[in-house]
């Protein structure tokens, strides 16, 4: 058993954005909460397309008014097909405005969301942070054990791992996880341009997966170019003019001339899920729990919905004076997860391969997907909705 100073209702491991609003929403509920977690300075040059249900999370977190004005406000998608193949899909596109929002989300570089996640977690008085990583993780009978890398000693009834593909809470809940690599790889970058993109996101589908333009604040926008892994490589290595002329090209000068800003990363894809989010007093949150390819922004936002979920039902079981550890808390979060996160994966990974497939028959059928899509407006609006929030779980 742990000291009882030392013993929290609950503790959250890993500090990236999923993890700060798991421990945050944790607190706010009223759990006296620890954060494992190494403060590090958040230089990428990264960002994140917030959909509706993420900044209303982040809204009631006492976040998003921190940082919202380093936004840019997402009111239309467009869906390009680029493929040159035979049978070539129309333009898609969806505006929130006919659905009665004045958005769908909005796009935030990393590292303002996390300096004002970092801002509120400082604020709470019932979550404490261990400004470390995690060393050990050890289940015992009534809570967990942890250990950090700087000898610390602290113990909880609920484990959050937001940990990330490599957690350690995974692997001391003994949950197996598949993976399935994908050969492509995600350039990303942020770019200026000469024409204002009028908070339309522009995605074009290439034979070799997505190439992505989401507003950013200003004529400002950033690009995650899916491409094949050696493709991926020669355009990191190109000069900033070579690349600027590159994906000018790949945008069909949509936005004019396009000068690339300072920062490149690159990402294999793969998809990642485990046989269980919850086991043994550990619940699983962020890319922990999932990893999908960066199609239709779905990674950060299924983390933020793990964040809610892991917090209400833990908040109920401490205000029903029971153990926010226990197995029918895990399974519930088991259950509230599964359908979203399977769901989620499954619509990704086959609009993934139907870009990546060349067989001829299944070209048509794609088209004409797309084509209802964009011509019957209920199936449009339903299609707009589920993409934002699964409707069941209203």
């Amino acid at each position: 058993m742990t000291d009882a100073s030392t013993l929290f209702d609950a503790s959250v491991i890993g500090g990236g954005p999923a993890g700060l609003a798991a421990a945050i929403a944790l607190a706010q509920r009223g759990a006296r909460t620890a954060l494992v977690a190494r403060r590090l300075p958040y230089a990428d040059n990264r960002t994140t397309a917030l959909l509706g249900a993420s900044v209303d999370l982040l809204e009631s977190l006492d976040v998003w008014p921190r940082c919202s004005d380093k936004a840019a406000a997402l009111e239309v998608m467009r869906l390009v097909d680029d493929t040159g193949r035979l049978f070539r899909a129309p333009e898609v596109r969806f505006s929130c405005h006919e659905i009665g929002l004045d958005a769908f989300g909005y796009n935030i570089d990393n590292r303002s969301l996390m300096l004002a996640l970092e801002a509120r977690a400082a604020g709470l008085s019932n979550l404490v942070r261990f400004d470390d990583e995690a060393e050990s993780v050890v289940i015992e009978a009534d809570d967990v054990a942890i250990r950090t890398a700087g000898g610390q000693f602290l113990g909880a009834r609920l484990v959050v791992g937001a940990d990330g593909r490599h957690s350690l809470c995974r692997e001391a809940a003994g949950i197996a996880m598949t993976r399935r690599e994908l050969t492509q790889t995600a350039l990303t970058f942020n770019v200026g341009h000469i024409r204002p993109h009028r908070n339309v996101s522009t995605e074009f589908h290439t034979p070799h997966g997505p190439c992505v333009f989401v507003p950013l604040p200003g004529n400002r926008s950033s690009v995650v170019w899916v491409s094949a892994p050696a493709e991926a490589e020669r355009l990191r290595a190109l000069g900033d003019d070579d690349l600027s002329a590159a994906i000018e090209k790949q945008s069909h000068s949509i936005l004019g001339r396009m000068t690339v800003e300072p920062g490149r990363n690159l990402f294999p894809l793969a998809i990642e899920r485990p046989q269980s989010f919850a086991r043994d007093r550990i619940a699983l949150v962020g890319e922990a729990a999932h990893v999908v390819p960066p199609i239709g922004a779905q990674g950060l936002n299924l983390g933020l919905r793990d964040a809610a979920d892991i917090a209400r039902l833990a908040g109920e079981a401490i205000a029903s004076g029971q153990d926010p550890g226990a197995n029918e808390v895990l399974r519930r979060y088991d259950r509230a997860r599964r359908p979203d996160i399977l769901s989620r994966t499954f619509a990704i990974d086959i609009a993934n391969r139907s870009l990546l497939n060349d067989f001829l028959p299944l070209q048509p059928i794609r088209a004409v997907g797309m084509h209802l899509l964009g011509a019957i407006g209920p199936l449009r609006r339903f299609a707009m909705r589920e993409g934002l929030t699964p409707t069941w779980r209203k």
